[in-house]
């Protein structure tokens, strides 16, 4: 009898055992099944960490890709066109938006250059940093920050060096005038370009002919603002600037800066407005001129005035992918390379 009932309890004990060993073994394979998954997870965070890094210290210290937003450099560069800008050149930004890092060479006259964009006003150095970052991350194909109409606001913008420290800029109908800096003649801006074997083109969107209208619609501009009814020649010839799809603004302006002035010649406020036209744009040292290429249709340093060194982030190298290469003409594939 005691033998049948020890037996009773050692199979029990048995059946515990093997209960106890078999839910522990389930349960090591459950969180060891778990564990592999949280692994892979892991893993997955790591690797897309390490490529978010890389992506940003090669954008941030060595080259970034951009798109080109607009037209103002055609046809240097297209609508669309894919760059590569070198910004260990002129020596990258330790951080984004922050001190550059040292180097021996400066932006020359003739260079394609990326640079933040002066008219910007911040959003707050939080916003603006991680604007920085994501535009590196997916690059330069998101911009967070836009404006009113939900379109990209451009914290970036790629111009030439038009002008260097020392130089005079006077804008006459849309063509400059440059005096170089230690010179004291001034120069039809592509006969100076010739001279300097810079052969590249100035596209112009608006002729010669259209000029008289647009002067004709800035004066009778100023007498609107007077109160005063234009001369009918200004009020026929101004009909047709409708007509003009990119006019100069510069030109249009002074015409009627000089109705105003003429009206009220002790107004120091239109005199001052009025020296700008007359005088030009100086360029001072440490700063550069930056000027699109399509000078009719390019926001430039002709509306904000010169950039400082400081701000240049990089010099315009390659076009790895031409906006225009999906219509696979010949002009599209002449275009892959380096820039002109």
């Amino acid at each position: 009898m005691v033998f049948f009932i020890m037996g009773s309890f050692f199979i029990k004990l048995q059946l515990l055992t093997e209960r106890y060993l078999g839910y522990r073994k389930k349960t090591k394979r459950i969180k060891k099944e778990k564990q592999k998954k949280k692994n892979i997870i892991i893993d997955w965070v790591g690797t897309f960490l390490w490529c978010a890094g890389m992506v940003l210290l090669i954008n941030q210290y060595l080259f970034q890709a951009y798109v080109i937003p607009s037209g103002s450099m055609i046809d240097t560069l297209m609508i669309g066109d894919r760059v590569i800008v070198n910004k260990l050149i002129y020596g990258p930004e330790l951080l984004p938006g922050f001190a550059k890092l040292p180097s021996p060479i400066r932006p020359k006259r003739n260079d394609i250059i990326i640079f933040e964009n002066p008219s910007i006003i911040s959003r707050g150095l939080a916003f603006d940093l991680a604007q920085r970052i994501i535009f590196m991350l997916t690059l330069s194909l998101v911009n967070i920050d836009v404006d009113e109409q939900g379109q990209p606001r451009p914290h970036f913008l790629i111009k030439r060096v038009a002008g260097m420290g020392g130089d005079r800029f006077i804008q006459e109908r849309g063509d400059m005038l440059i005096r170089p800096a230690g010179e004291n003649r001034w120069y039809q801006e592509r006969e100076f370009l010739q001279l300097k074997g810079m052969n590249h083109n100035l596209e112009r969107l608006m002729s010669e002919s259209e000029y008289p209208a647009l002067e004709a619609a800035g004066r009778a501009a100023g007498y609107r603002d007077l109160g005063l009814q234009a001369p009918v020649d200004d009020q026929v010839l101004s009909a047709t600037v409708g007509r003009i799809m990119y006019p100069d603004f510069f030109t249009h302006e002074k015409s009627r800066l000089e109705v105003l002035r003429g009206a009220h010649p002790h107004d120091s406020r239109y005199q001052v407005l009025l020296a700008r036209h007359n005088l030009g744009i100086y360029v001072p040292e440490s700063r550069l001129l930056p000027l699109g290429d399509n000078r009719d249709n390019s926001r430039d340093g002709r509306y904000f005035g010169p950039v400082a060194n400081s701000r240049i982030l990089g010099r315009g190298s390659i076009i790895y992918w031409p906006g225009d290469f999906r219509t696979r003409s010949f002009a599209a594939f002449e275009r892959f390379g380096f820039f002109r």
